[in-house]
């Protein structure tokens, strides 16, 4: 278990919508690591915890197949890229484009004033 920045604690609740009570909190929250919510869950022994710690080991194991992945591809696009380099520059460019995550733009509150 390791307590998260500042930084991480913004990031969490941005993504998180069920963690949102912790934007406006003093206190930085805890998260556990893979094998430490494993250990929890072992020192617990409940039913619950036993399926808890499943769930923990599968978000896992899909989120290292999800980089491994992503991983792989940019290595084919780099060997691919070296091979055919000025020829499909902007295809290459397009692909990485479609690979980065886009950013959340956040909805401004309250109304616009037209100017005179």
């Amino acid at each position: 278990m390791f307590q998260l920045s500042e930084k991480e604690k913004i990031e969490v609740v941005a993504i998180c919508d069920h963690l949102r009570r912790l934007k406006f909190s003093p206190n930085l929250p805890y998260a556990f690591t893979e094998h430490g919510a494993i250990m929890l869950a072992t020192v617990l022994n409940s039913p619950i915890a036993v399926q808890a710690s499943i769930q923990v080991v599968r978000a896992f194991v899909k989120l290292r197949q999800m980089l491994a992945s992503n991983a792989e591809l940019a290595r084919k696009l780099e060997t691919l890229e070296k091979k055919y380099d000025t020829q499909f520059k902007v295809v290459f460019d397009a692909i990485r484009q479609l690979m980065t995550p886009p950013e959340k733009h956040k909805r401004k509150i309250g109304f616009l004033r037209e100017k005179e």
